[in-house]
């Protein structure tokens, strides 16, 4: 059996040996554990016997499974932490559970020091549990002919362990249930290991069972021995509540009647409450067990509020979200003596009261008077249904005519449905419908609708309900089309050419930023400029009408691809060319002109001494101007044909089919292959081809590849060492392409000892290299076409697969999804053809020894002598646990049973049994 709880991290429930059921509780005591300064053996322990800080427990992170009850009865004071820690893994010793059931049943008032010195001989507790264990045994939680049995040679009664079967009894009496367990008590529990339970506990296991408070382990166990850790307890407690009619000092029920920034108000047994909240306030809904928002507190819903004595909310749970309210629609008629409204609703004349407390509202939220309501405005009355009285809480004007002037600030702009919202100066919401007279304007200057932004500052104007005026308070940004002309010399202006056929100056911001598709990091050296021919931009301008950003939305220039050089003057610049079919064509070079020849920093210089007669280019233009120039000294693309009689490859590039040949046999460069010819390349393969320095003949052919490696180490000079299926390797990257995870440029000092990267090789250069994203998580549930995975920091995350798919299990590598099982722990990464590849972890259970923290490595029990496999190497960032706690690898301790999960005889997960 275990005990139900609930964690979000799981995308199941767990079945294990947790504690669950019972939730809520309120205030009232303190705490769990760690709280006494005796231990009953002679020791002195550290205490700490206050309440939990604002910041709460270190060891309890947002996110984590158990948070919402942890918190929940710290702030109640239920439960305490030791020094800012909660340690929610450790186990509950029975000292400790007897004194957080005397807090949950709100009972420590009936605590006497005296009736401490009265517990049996057997019972050896520490001083400060006394006087709770001695309630316990006076409450009938505790059986002192039960406990009189218990071993207690080993350790103290208040020490040992509280276990399962323990627990619940203790659980189910507190609840005052304890008849009825017994009255169970004669029937199978019908677990496979009923007769391990004791006759006097199947009742309460039973009766847990029966409130929806516990269910089996795997095989239909209940293990009613194994112990219960602090946050599996607290759970259990918390649960409890709707158990229990069981009232606590500083928590309180009731339904919200009142929302405001820093404040909510709820209306407990009749009188109205305030509390406090602030941006650290800790929301929650009973439904979940994931931090909430304070969005999803709503009027009139019913809410539980864990206070301080000044009034601030230290914990907020929706208990149920359905608004207690009830509408009625009508015509208003007007307002009567002894606060009451009378209205018509269909055919029928009724009235209303009302009071201080209701809230009158136009139809857009804000406050009002009853005096602003016209007659023959329709408005819905809402009253409470969480008493007999049926206040009315709101009396909300849904349409009626609006004339008014405001300031305040744009929300948001819906052209489809003619509509804008408004902030007005008091902070509220307003939206108003408008129409084509609608005037819009800065200044002097008469602006369109699109150049209204959300945010901007404007006082307006409404008439019949409907805007009739909007004038801004400061300048707007806007969008501008036309061609660019010119950058300044010293690139603080612009000029550009509009839509209209107008010449324009603009001044620029210090550094605008500049988009080209298909150029990074792109500059204003980027743009072509031309009074005919020069980019169709658009250009965004701020406030104070200086241009902020600069799109490229069209570009003029021509490509011209294999072209013959006829000459080139190094003095003017020009350069003269002959097309594919003999055409002459003649185009100026300058400062702008982008160059590309064999070199990884070209220059004008050094591409003018390859200027000479009948060399190839490819080239881009715009006019006369040359805007790029490139030698060609290579091509790339897929091999259609290698003709070994006629010395020649061809290739398949882009759209068309380039055919170069060789004199000799050209070098054949292949990653990881030493001593390549012709005939390791096939049809199909993409390769780059080198030309001789006479564009003649190929020199060189490198395939194209792309392997996956793991980085080992990066160096300052760009060497990066890696290995694959355990073989090291080392390449340079300072001149490849690098770009992380999600596809953003890195350098090389970015990427990280355990990364796994796809590099692409030209021949035996990397060219570009990729770090691919690597999810190491246990398989929850699988199907042909998606895997559930519990990721290592507790979340749950489905990830669909489409396509090719590999599994490498075993030494085997399969290709369906049906071969990972639940309960697997894998590696999932894209490989190097984009298939999706799950690499299944190797399992080992074995004993825990010692842990090696210089080499980095832990230490198991051999087997035997003769055993030499029990050291391993720990992956960067292991993950150590038991159960959903997180551990490290320094607090396991000799002769602990653990399980190890390893991918290339390296540990990435250590599971604590």
């Amino acid at each position: 059996m275990t005990f139900k709880y609930n964690n979000p991290s799981h995308s199941k429930k767990v079945v294990s040996a947790v504690l669950a059921g019972m939730m809520a509780l309120s205030a009232g005591g303190a705490a769990m554990a760690a709280e006494s300064t005796d231990t009953g053996q002679g020791q002195t322990a550290t205490v700490s016997n206050t309440a939990a800080p604002t910041g709460l427990f270190s060891d309890i992170k947002v996110g984590y499974w158990a948070e919402k009850h942890v918190y929940k009865l710290a702030y109640q004071g239920i439960l305490l932490g030791n020094n800012g820690l909660f340690r929610p893994g450790d186990a509950v010793t029975q000292q400790e559970a007897v004194t957080m059931a005397i807090r949950f049943m709100n009972k420590e008032n009936q605590l006497n020091d005296s009736t401490a010195t009265a517990l049996p001989t057997n019972m050896e507790v520490g001083n400060y549990f006394k006087p709770y264990v001695a309630l316990a045994l006076q409450l009938g939680l505790i059986d002192k002919t039960e406990e009189s049995t218990v071993d207690v040679s080993k350790t103290s009664w208040g020490q040992k362990q509280a276990s399962r079967e323990w627990i619940t009894k203790l659980l189910i009496r507190s609840l005052n249930k304890d008849a009825e367990a017994k009255a169970q008590n004669n029937q199978s529990t019908g677990f496979a290991d009923n007769d391990s339970i004791t006759e006097s506990g199947k009742g309460y296991i039973n009766l847990a069972v029966s409130l929806d408070l516990a269910k089996g382990v795997e095989g239909n166990k209940f293990n009613p021995t194994g112990s219960v850790t602090r946050a599996q307890l607290a759970t259990f407690f918390s649960r409890g509540e709707t158990l229990t009619d069981t009232k606590y000092a500083n928590t309180s029920t009731g339904y919200v009647t009142g929302l405001k920034d820093g404040q909510i108000t709820l209306v407990v047994d009749g009188k109205a409450v305030n509390f406090a909240v602030n941006s650290s306030t800790p929301y929650f809904t009973k439904d979940s067990e994931s931090r909430a928002s304070s969005a999803d507190v709503k009027l009139y819903t019913k809410v539980q509020i864990v206070g301080t004595t000044t009034g601030t909310a230290s914990y907020v749970e929706v208990v149920d979200a359905t608004p207690q309210v009830e509408s009625v629609e009508g015509t208003f008629a007007r307002s009567l003596s002894g606060n009451k409204i009378g209205l018509f609703v269909g055919e029928n004349y009724e009235t209303y009261g009302y009071d201080e407390s209701t809230a009158f509202m136009d139809q857009n939220g804000n406050a009002i008077k009853l005096s602003d309501i016209t007659a023959d405005s329709t408005i819905e009355v809402q009253r409470e249904t969480f008493s007999a009285d049926k206040k009315t809480v709101v009396i909300r004007v849904k349409s009626g005519i609006v004339n008014k002037s405001d300031s305040g600030v744009v929300a948001e702009v819906t052209t489809s449905a003619k509509t804008i919202k408004l902030t007005n100066a008091a902070g509220t919401t307003e939206q108003y419908t408008y129409n084509d007279n609608l005037i819009i304007r800065y200044q002097d200057r008469i602006l369109s609708l699109a150049e209204l932004k959300a945010g901007s500052a404007v006082k307006y104007t409404v008439k019949d309900s409907i805007l009739q005026t909007i004038e801004l308070s400061q300048g707007v940004e806007q969008s501008l089309r036309g061609t660019l002309v010119e950058i300044g010399g010293n690139q603080s202006t612009l000029t550009f050419k509009r839509e209209g056929g107008s010449l324009e100056a603009k001044l620029l911001v210090e550094k605008p930023e500049v988009v080209i598709n298909g150029i990074q990091d792109a500059t204003l050296n980027d743009l072509i400029t031309d009074a005919t021919n020069g980019d169709q931009v658009e250009l965004t301008l701020n406030s104070e009408d200086r241009v902020t950003r600069i799109q490229v939305i069209g570009r003029q220039m021509e490509p011209m691809n294999g072209v013959s050089v006829v000459s080139y003057n190094s003095k003017t610049k020009v350069l003269t060319v002959l097309d594919s079919n003999k055409k002459p064509f003649v185009f100026t070079l300058d400062a702008k002109t982008k160059l590309d020849y064999n070199t990884t920093k070209p220059t004008l210089a050094g591409l003018e001494s390859l200027l000479n007669d009948g060399r190839k280019l490819d080239l881009t233009y715009v006019g006369t101007r040359a805007l790029s120039v490139k030698v060609i000294y290579k091509y790339e693309g897929t091999i259609s044909s290698i003709d070994t009689s006629g010395r020649k490859i061809s290739l398949l590039s882009g759209n068309q089919t380039i055919t170069v040949p060789y004199s000799t046999v050209p070098t054949i460069e292949i990653y990881n292959k030493s001593g390549a010819s012709l005939s390791d390349l096939k049809i199909g393969d993409s390769v780059t081809v080198t030309l001789g320095s006479n564009q003649d003949y190929v020199q060189k052919v490198a395939l194209n590849t792309v392997a996956q490696f793991e980085v080992v180490s990066v160096e300052t000079n760009g060497r990066v060492r890696v290995k694959s299926d355990s073989l090291t390797s080392q390449f340079y990257v300072d001149q490849a392409v690098l770009t992380g995870e999600s596809g953003q440029t890195i350098t090389a000092s970015q990427l990280t000892a355990g990364n796994l990267i796809n590099v692409t090789f030209e021949g035996t250069t990397p060219k570009a290299v990729q770090v691919v994203k690597r999810t190491l998580a246990e398989v929850t549930s699988v199907d042909a076409s998606s895997v559930t995975l519990k990721l290592f920091n507790g979340q749950s995350e489905t990830v669909p697969v489409s396509g090719s798919v590999k599994v490498v299990k075993s030494g085997s590598t399969l290709t369906t999804l049906g071969s990972l099982t639940v309960g697997d722990r894998v590696e999932m990464t894209k490989d190097t053809d984009n298939s999706t590849r799950f690499r299944v972890l190797t399992v080992m259970s074995k004993q825990f020894w010692s842990y090696d923290g210089v080499g980095n490595q832990i230490l198991v029990k051999r087997e035997s002598t003769s055993d030499t496999n029990y050291r391993f190497a720990l992956g960067t960032g292991a993950f150590v646990h038991q159960g959903d706690n997180t551990l490290s690898v320094q607090s396991l301790k000799d002769n602990d049973n653990i399980v190890l999960y390893l991918l290339n005889n390296v540990v990435l997960e250590i599971q604590k049994q």
